[in-house]
């Protein structure tokens, strides 16, 4: 037998051995999913605390039981830092981060310091799955050439692939075994051997022609969001001049039975992809002579919504006769979506960092995430503050930048001096309300 039929007989009678590599909210999801359908599978990560916590049966994500853990290890779930083991898996799935630089470009060293660990240990007769986002041309051209520089043949000796992850942390409605999973393939044999990788541990496989084509279609599915909130972001503004309620307006045309679908504004985007996807897709597009000013227009829209926030804050301060410069501000919420532990590119941060810049005093209450995680583009040593009466009463202003359900909004209208609403919460107009 073939390779590539070896290969799929073990896939598909869950003989074989899956590796995760990378074990944060896309890959730890993907673990269990494939533990659950009866593989036994290595999760490799660089952190050591993750690889700890996990061996012990205990979860560093929220939604994440313990118990989930628990029994993933009763079935021969293990994680580990060793990245010679890869060798003993059948198929390695990549899902580490892929930010962008301090320009704005794509940042693809965890991909690539991730490949170049595992080349020296790959093997005949392996499939490696890219999942991370990124731009059209990324599989082909950064992994190929690093697999084959190890005499191997990809689509002959070893077989790669494209899968965007589509996690949705927060959204019960789908988890990682129901969501609909993109598979483009190097090769014909590459696919085949794809379309056998997923299909028995996620419940429905869209194959597409190539690599490139699922590459595009995760940066299609969320340019798609980004350029709409970045419209109706700019549509608030419009509304707020003319002294009109977008969210009503939003509303009322959502009761449109065709041809339109209800995005709503907030504090400017947030999670790994929204924000992110655009730029990889502007700086590949570059390199064909194509400048996307639609994508890019959006972008700067969206960038620009934690400056509004703050705009609003002080307009508000000053109706009550206080700078910005030494008031207590207690910002409510700080993960990038509500109800997650997710801080991933969260606004709140961005809207914090520039409190605090103008001399504002910030302090959060997020029961999602207890204490302010060290994350690149802030470093603020704080927990969350006990939402009660009493510490309401004692900021000047309270900005709402997370919608937790949690969150006691008739105590915070009732007892905060001045809300910056960004989410639309209060939807009536009150004296202590300015919405954002």
């Amino acid at each position: 037998m073939s390779p590539k039929d070896v290969l799929t007989a073990r896939l598909q009678a869950r003989s074989a051995r899956i590796g995760i590599i990378g074990l944060g909210y896309v890959g730890l999801p993907l673990a269990l999913t494939y533990s659950n359908a009866g593989y036994a599978v290595l999760g490799m990560d660089i952190d050591e605390d993750k690889v700890h916590t996990l061996n012990h049966g205990q979860s560093y994500i929220e939604r994440i039981s313990p118990a989930s853990v628990t029994h993933a290890r009763e079935y021969g779930f293990q994680a580990t830092t060793d990245f010679s083991l890869a060798a003993t898996c059948d198929a390695l799935i990549i899902c580490v981060p892929t930010p962008l630089s301090q320009h704005r470009e794509p940042d693809l060293s965890f991909v690539i310091s991730t490949i170049e660990s595992i080349t020296p240990y790959l093997r005949e007769g392996q499939v490696v799955s890219l999942e991370s986002t990124t731009y059209p041309g990324t599989t082909e051209e950064e992994l190929k050439p690093r697999i084959e520089s190890q005499g191997l043949k990809v689509g002959e000796d070893v077989f790669l692939i494209y899968s965007p992850e589509r996690e949705d942390p927060g959204n019960s409605q789908y988890e990682t075994r129901t969501i609909p999973k993109v598979v483009g393939g190097q090769t014909s044999a590459c696919l085949e051997v794809g379309k056998a990788l997923y299909q028995s541990a996620i419940e429905q496989v869209v194959a597409v022609s190539s690599t490139r084509a699922a590459e595009m279609t995760k940066l299609l599915e969320n340019i798609h969001r980004a350029v709409n909130i970045g419209l109706v972001n700019e549509m608030k503004l419009v509304a707020d001049r003319m002294g009109v309620d977008i969210f009503e307006v939003i509303d009322a045309a959502a009761t449109k039975p065709f041809g339109f679908t209800p995005y709503y504004p907030g504090p400017g985007l947030g999670g790994h992809c929204i924000p992110i996807d655009p730029y990889y897709l502007t700086w590949k597009a570059r390199e064909y002579g194509i400048n996307t000013r639609f994508i890019e227009l959006s972008g700067e829209i969206n960038r620009a919504m934690p400056e509004y926030v703050v705009r609003k804050l002080i307009d508000g301060l000053n109706r009550h006769s206080k700078p910005l410069n030494g008031s207590r501000i207690l910002i409510l919420g700080i993960s990038y979506k509500k109800n997650v532990d997710d801080m991933r590119e969260s606004p709140a941060v961005e809207i914090m960092q520039r409190i605090q810049d103008l001399g504002g005093v910030i302090s959060y209450c997020d029961p999602h995430v207890p204490v302010f995680p060290t994350i690149r583009k802030a470093n603020f040593e704080l927990s969350s503050v006990e939402l009660t009466r009493e510490n309401l009463t004692t900021f000047d202003a309270v900005v709402l930048t997370t919608n937790h359900d949690s969150f006691d909004y008739s105590a915070i209208l009732e007892y905060a001096n001045l809300i910056i609403d960004t989410r639309g919460v209060y939807r009536a107009k009150r004296h202590n309300v300015i919405h954002a």
